[in-house]
């Protein structure tokens, strides 16, 4: 069965350990990521998407936050990230993801973490190589077979 969601941002940084920044589009390339992105390289982790009903419950404990504030490349809405298997495949227009890693270890020094205490990318981020490239805007139809 087919699920689609929505990608609420697209967001990169020039620099590692930064927080990201909001773009209207990007280009996805294969065995490299997103374009302009300080974590793009031929690896595993080629892309992190978070979706935001998990930033929402980090909002609710009083800190205000934003797209790209968790490192996220891809920002999503209406899919539940964390509980898709590896290996499920994402398709954003033409492009093609696929799902490589479920979280990551939380360095515990991100501006969130040192906020609130807690950090929602560790356990609910996910991460994906790029199979097919091409452009990707905040309306690109996106979905994923289950």
């Amino acid at each position: 069965m087919r699920k689609s969601f929505t990608i609420l941002s697209i967001n990169i940084s020039e620099k590692a350990g930064e927080q990201k920044t909001p773009v209207p589009r990007a280009t996805l390339r294969p065995d490299h990521g997103l374009e302009g992105d300080a974590h793009a390289r031929n690896w595993h982790r080629q892309i992190s998407l978070l979706a935001d009903e998990d930033v929402d419950t980090m909002r609710g404990k009083g800190v205000e936050l934003k797209a790209g504030d968790f490192a996220e490349n891809i920002t999503t809405r209406g899919v539940d990230l964390a509980s898709l298997p590896v290996g499920t495949k994402l398709y954003l227009g033409k492009t093609v993801l696929e799902v490589t890693q479920h979280g990551k270890a939380c360095h515990h020094d991100c501006e969130v973490f040192r906020k609130v205490g807690d950090c929602v990318m560790p356990r609910k981020g996910i991460f994906a190589r790029i199979l097919e490239g091409g452009e990707i805007s905040c309306e690109t139809l996106c979905y994923y077979d289950i």
